[in-house]
């Protein structure tokens, strides 16, 4: 969350600034996710088709790649090595690339590590991502509770502040004389 008073927030218009937190954008939707304005559906529904399509396409990459396998010959028991290493590492980026859209991983040294793991399991990711798609835009229900969090607290902050802080010292803004 960005709390540059210069940022512009989104659907104000262009050249005006709004002091406080500005919301984060987010992938494919920048920050039309805050109000749901700018081809929002349309967008959500292009992230659909578009994960969709390219889980699909990569699919057929993954069973050319299983076919050059056969055609090389190497045995039935690398083929099924391969197979259940491509589903255990898409099943384990689908659980990551969910929960991710939920809440900030715990540790990110650890998230760090497994960022191979998810990358030969980028199948899962996309239907992930995909599935999320019918719901919200991915992601956005982590951006909005940080977002108003970020909010309140600025209210707060901002309520808190009342007057000129220099007329609260003592002598009419002066500093008491040292002996």
């Amino acid at each position: 969350m960005s709390e540059n008073s210069e940022a512009p927030v989104a659907g104000a218009t262009p050249g005006s600034t709004t002091p406080g937190p500005q919301p984060e954008p987010l992938r494919f939707f920048g920050t039309t996710w805050v109000d749901h304005s700018g081809g929002y559906g349309l967008r959500r529904a292009g992230a659909a088709v578009g994960s969709l399509a390219a889980s699909v396409a990569a699919c057929f990459v993954l069973r050319f790649a299983y076919q050059g396998l056969q055609i090389a010959d190497v045995g039935g028991f690398v083929g099924i090595l391969v197979v259940l290493m491509f589903a255990i590492c898409s099943a384990i980026a689908f659980r990551k690339t969910w929960e991710g859209f939920s809440r900030r991983p715990a540790d990110p040294a650890r998230e760090a590590n497994l960022r191979g793991l998810k990358t030969i399991g980028f199948v899962g990711s996309l239907i992930a991502y995909f599935l999320r798609t019918f719901r919200e835009a991915p992601g956005e229900r982590l951006h909005r509770t940080e977002y108003e969090t970020a909010l309140a607290r600025y209210e707060k902050r901002r309520s808190a502040r009342t007057g000129n802080p220099a007329a609260r010292r003592t002598g009419k803004g002066k500093r008491p004389k040292r002996k």
